[in-house]
């Protein structure tokens, strides 16, 4: 794989924040049995970010509130890793970082944390046509009177 065939990094980092944890850790596994360990710059670390929505009629961003999050970030294989995920779940947040750095220096499981982050956007478009197959049953139509 080379840098131009990876994920955008932004697309790379939104992917891995709402990973599946169990796959998100067993890749990272891989990537560190593979190379030296990383070196933590920011321990995993519990905080807070304001949560901007986009309201849909109108599409007005607003401030919703706070949510709590970890962040972590690494540098492995001559590249730094970073992510966020929501909660305080510290050991996903470490190892999404590790799988981060490992496709931002285009190490051997760049290919890996492709596919996985390509998988988490397929469930995530599923679920989400899910939800809106599931809200159509709600949908009241109006008929208009002459």
């Amino acid at each position: 794989m080379t840098a131009s065939t990876a994920l955008p990094r932004a697309e790379r980092a939104a992917q891995l924040a709402i990973a599946d944890r169990d796959e998100l850790i067993a890749l990272a596994e891989l990537c560190r049995g593979a190379a030296e360990e990383p070196v933590l710059l920011i321990e995993p670390e519990i905080g807070a970010v304001m949560l901007q929505v986009r309201e849909p009629i109108v599409g007005e961003r607003f401030h919703l509130g706070e949510v709590v999050v970890t962040r972590a970030e690494v540098g492995f294989r001559d590249a730094i890793g970073w992510c966020m995920r929501l909660g305080t779940d510290t050991e996903a947040a470490f190892a999404g970082a590790v799988c981060d750095a490992e496709a931002e220096a285009i190490g051997p499981f760049t290919e890996a944390v492709v596919e996985l982050c390509r998988s988490t956007a397929a469930r995530q478009a599923r679920e989400r046509d899910d939800e809106w197959t599931e809200l159509a049953a709600t949908e009241v139509a109006f008929e208009e009177l002459d």
